[in-house]
């Protein structure tokens, strides 16, 4: 039986960090950390939540099924499955998640330098994603390609960032906005959305698993424990980099008050702090956390689709860095607005089909649970993102008034005690027969 060394898992670790740090997870954290001010630490607490606490889940989740969203939905049925996948994958690779990392490097790496124009963006997200397209065609050498090379260096640089951020503030800690002021913890647990590392994490579970097996390991109990264990690793990695971005951002609000993102708020403290230098370390950090994260959502893609339709592998992945491509270039203010309502009605999905399937062991049928659970959680997902779209007019005034609405968390009552009343009917029914249990 195959074994993976320490060093192995050592990679694996940093391959999985490597594929969830990316624009997100660097763009969000100082940002919601300027906007928490002194209620930091309960804000950072609520995005830890979303973008560590759930992502690591989804890992348990994937590995205890064997590493396929496919099979984490399937007491859903296949159509319902199917449907809830392929709006997952669009999510996280063409169509927000993926042009993300391109134009987010872009930003804080080179426009610094080179200023922004249509014309140099254009060209840059040419060559990012030319290099995401060569990186992804062999998916079984990402462990040796990001875990042993990439990842390294930017570890490297992340720790002097870091570690800059957390001994040299560029001043003290800021004022608390007003979104912040009365339930930080939950717009923290909101923020952490943003970064899409749960919907991620359903997708980079196959990829983890694959990375694994190719390493000659067969056992499915090895599997899974080595997934666990990388992403532990991943999860601690994420943890301090959110952390450290926090504080950045919370004593930053002197150099960079109007700054309208993440991005220009690293921008303005790396020029304050270190000067060019800081520039040229920040271009490095972002540069290859985007790109990591774009190999693996490209990857994850490209192996979901090309197995969906008719089409090879290959062809997927040309097809979809050209589209990425040219998302990218509507710019990052424009790819943030619009995926906003996105996450806010499919993240609850995600949230609620991890806990049910964590739980599985606790019905008697999980189709019983899962199917009501799911589609009512599905309603309220939907009017939430009706309501973070704007379009507040098609939101029924009932849905308005319910616990938790103004946060874009209304569905948490209903859906709990949804779960309560199909758990009741579960035990009453009884053991369904044969294939129907679970």
């Amino acid at each position: 039986m195959t074994r993976l060394k320490g060093s192995d898992l050592l990679a694996l670790g940093f391959m999985t960090f490597a594929l969830f740090l990316g624009a997100g997870n660097i763009i969000f954290p100082p940002s919601a950390g300027m906007a928490a001010g002194s209620n930091m630490g309960l804000a950072a607490f609520g995005f830890l939540l979303t973008g560590v606490g759930l992502p690591l889940l989804t890992i348990v989740a994937l590995a205890r099924v064997g590493g396929g969203m496919a099979l984490l939905t399937a007491p859903l049925g296949k159509t319902a499955g199917l449907a809830f996948a392929v709006a997952v994958y669009l999510t996280i690779g063409p169509l927000f998640a993926t042009p993300r990392t391109a134009v987010t490097s872009f930003e804080i790496g080179l426009a610094p330098f080179i200023g922004e124009s249509s014309m140099a963006l254009f060209a840059y997200t040419a060559a990012f994603f030319a290099a995401v397209i060569f990186l992804s065609l062999n998916p079984g050498q990402l462990v040796d390609r990001i875990g042993k090379f990439i990842t390294p260096i930017l570890l490297a640089a992340l720790l002097v960032l870091g570690a800059a951020a957390v001994f040299v503030p560029a001043g003290s800690v800021g004022s608390v906005s007003p979104a912040y002021q009365s339930t930080p913890m939950v717009q923290g647990f909101l923020q952490g959305y943003l970064t899409m590392d749960t919907l991620g994490a359903l997708v980079f579970g196959i990829v983890i698993a694959t990375a694994i097996r190719d390493r000659g390991v067969t056992d499915s109990k090895l599997i899974t424990r080595y997934s666990i264990i990388a992403g532990l690793i991943a999860a601690v990695g994420l943890s301090l980099v959110y952390l450290a971005f926090f504080y950045l951002g919370a004593t930053s609000q002197g150099i960079a008050a109007d700054a309208q993102n993440g991005g220009q708020i690293l921008t303005a403290y790396v020029q304050h702090t270190f000067g060019l230098y800081g520039s040229l370390l920040l271009a490095v950090v972002i540069t290859l956390a985007c790109l990591t994260t774009a190999v693996g959502l490209i990857t994850a893609c490209g192996e979901f689709f090309s197995e969906l339709l008719p089409v090879s592998y290959r062809n997927v992945v040309l097809l979809l860095g050209v589209f990425s491509l040219l998302v990218a270039n509507q710019g990052l203010t424009q790819l943030i607005s619009v995926s906003v309502p996105v996450l806010v009605g499919l993240y609850p999905l995600a949230i609620v089909l991890i806990a049910l399937s964590l739980l599985d062991k606790l019905w008697l049928s999980s189709r019983r649970v899962f199917v009501p659970v799911m589609l009512v959680t599905l309603v309220f997902g939907l009017v939430d993102g009706f309501a973070a779209a704007g379009f507040t007019q098609l939101v029924p005034e009932l849905f308005t008034r319910l616990p938790l609405a103004e946060q874009s968390l209304g569905w948490l009552i209903p859906v709990l005690v949804t779960l309560l009343a199909a758990v009741a009917y579960d035990r009453f029914a009884g053991q369904p027969a044969g294939a129907l249990a679970k």
